[in-house]
């Protein structure tokens, strides 16, 4: 609609066949175009193609005001803010306007003015949808002045009588007039606080303290929230409640490799984690979500297992500077710092009490003997295990090098074939000792090998 040169004025914004539409149409339109075009209506979010999305989509393109209910750590937040991805790029505001007023209908007393005093040459100013969308954490210290405004004591001590209008200090969602504005935890809310969004929602205008303000909001309300049978923080108010027009039902990956594609796409790697490794992660948040020593209520978050990766690759990058490695790549020696650093990303049965660290390590080791049956489980690794029959160990650990493990373990029949199986596809010594450690790993757990753990050395023996 709009070139390289963009209207300045509402006459030229005329002049350029400019259509003003709500904020919920201009949702609408792009929605559907995207849907007939086949392009990607929400880049990035991963698992709900065919269980979220469709209910965001019908709650959109019915014009919805939403409420995404989930646990902790399932993308609601990331869901929410992809939204703005389907507003018009660049849309037209009054300049100056406190709350984005469209120049062809402006709704703020200063606006209303500077329309009447200036006609057709009303100064317009361009906003890129990203400034359209707001986003406030409710927390208990949140205010109606925060969300919906108050009385701005700077202007009333330049002069202005209270009974102006033009004292009134906006609050957020005023502030994002025209675009998407969200609720991360509504139930923390407090709920007189909750009360003042009604109008918000139902008559969409505002009221400030005793000012005979309506203000027609053009805004697309979103909120978060925990399932109410499990926070005990606050509740969403049953008249608040019955004004948003969905509830939309979040849930964590149902299958491994929606987990294991969430992990690739959002942990921020310092080092090479071989692929079994990611498994073994992904197995391992499954585990402990199915867990019945774990509250169920509270949910295990996907920054479980993004937090682990990047632990684990954090581990090979220490490694590789204490001991000379020209290129980190994780093993399986370095799951083990896993465990405490994840600790307290869960919440354990009272019954586990003084337990936590064991359960977590005991669903490691099942992730690691689940990814190794599925991996090597029907691999021939008699090369590896002859190299034992002699009673000769092998030592293993953080801080020794893949050279080393390699020197002490010597050649290995069919390590060509155990890393292809794995998905290593370089010839680096680190990824040559990624595979065998986990090879030696799996052996041990299926009791082929037994092991010995010594101050972070293993040592593997028949």
């Amino acid at each position: 609609m709009v070139g390289k040169v963009r209207p300045s004025t509402v006459s030229e914004l005329r002049a350029s066949d400019h259509v003003q539409r709500s904020v919920k149409e201009e949702l609408r339109e792009n929605l559907l175009t995207r849907l007939r075009s086949g392009e990607p209506r929400f880049p990035g979010i991963v698992g709900f193609d065919d269980t979220v999305l469709p209910h965001l989509e019908r709650a959109l393109l019915a014009g919805h005001d939403l409420v995404l209910l989930g646990e902790r750590g399932q993308g609601k937040t990331r869901l929410i803010r992809t939204i703005v991805g389907l507003l018009d790029e660049w849309t037209p505001v009054v300049e100056g306007c406190e709350i984005n007023d469209h120049p062809y209908g402006p709704v703020c007393v200063r606006c209303r003015r500077l329309s009447a005093e200036l006609g057709d040459a009303l100064p317009v100013a361009w906003k890129h949808r990203d400034e359209r969308y707001g986003e406030k954490l409710a927390t208990p210290d949140t205010g109606v002045g925060d969300l919906i405004g108050d009385i701005d004591p700077i202007k009333v001590a330049e002069g202005r009588t209270l009974g102006d209008p033009e004292t009134v200090h906006f609050g957020l969602i005023p502030r994002t007039n025209r675009g998407i504005f969200s609720i991360n935890e509504l139930p923390d809310l407090a709920e007189r606080i909750q009360v003042a969004l009604l109008n918000v929602l139902e008559e969409r205008d505002i009221q400030v303290r005793g000012y005979a303000l309506r203000l027609p909001l053009d805004v697309l309300l979103v909120a978060s929230a925990n399932p109410e049978d499990y926070t005990n923080r606050g509740r969403i108010i049953t008249p608040l409640k019955d004004r948003f027009g969905a509830e939309i039902r979040t849930h964590y990956p149902l299958e491994l490799d929606t987990e294991l594609a969430l992990i690739r796409q959002e942990a921020s790697l310092t080092a090479e984690v071989p692929e079994h490794l990611i498994e073994v992660i992904g197995r391992f948040t499954r585990l402990v979500r199915d867990s019945t020593a774990v509250d169920a209520r509270s949910g295990v978050s996907a920054r479980f297992a993004i937090a682990g990766t990047e632990t684990v690759a954090a581990g090979a990058l220490r490694r590789a500077a204490l001991t000379g490695e020209e290129q980190p790549v994780a093993r399986v020696c370095d799951l083990a710092a896993v465990v405490p650093a994840l600790l307290g990303k869960v919440e354990f049965e009272v019954s586990e009490e003084g337990r936590e660290q064991e359960v977590l390590e005991h669903l490691l080791r099942r992730a690691v003997a689940e990814t190794y049956r599925r991996r090597l489980g029907a691999a021939d690794l008699t090369g590896l295990l002859d190299k034992f029959d002699a009673g000769e160990t092998v030592d293993s650990g953080e801080l020794i090098p893949a050279r080393d493990l390699l020197h002490r373990l010597g050649p290995v029949p069919g390590l060509a074939k155990l890393m292809e199986r794995l998905d290593l596809t370089g010839e680096s010594p680190g990824q040559a000792a990624a595979a065998v450690e986990f090879a030696l790993e799996g052996l041990f757990l299926t009791r082929r090998l037994s092991k010995d753990d010594t101050g972070g050395t293993a040592t593997y023996r028949t």
